[in-house]
């Protein structure tokens, strides 16, 4: 098996180095989608936090004032 891998010729330097910056430029790119689509997910996911707060303050606001009515003598 060490025969085989010291025949094979390895690239140039001349030539392989395009594409080590080829590799390069792809595993970049790789990154920056992915942190793209982390950002816009945690992006949605706090949009729908504040939605859910805000849901649920009016829910509390509305049980308040019911209560307040129920409190309140009649007549």
């Amino acid at each position: 098996m060490t025969s085989i891998l010291a025949a094979a010729p390895a690239l140039p330097l001349h030539s392989a180095g395009k594409y080590v910056a080829g590799a390069y430029i792809v595993f970049l790119a790789l990154v920056l989608i992915y942190v793209a689509i982390m950002a816009t997910r945690l992006s949605r996911s706090e949009r729908d936090l504040a939605e859910l707060e805000r849901d649920l303050d009016a829910r509390d606001e509305q049980r308040r004032s019911e209560e307040q009515r129920e409190a309140e003598p009649v007549g």
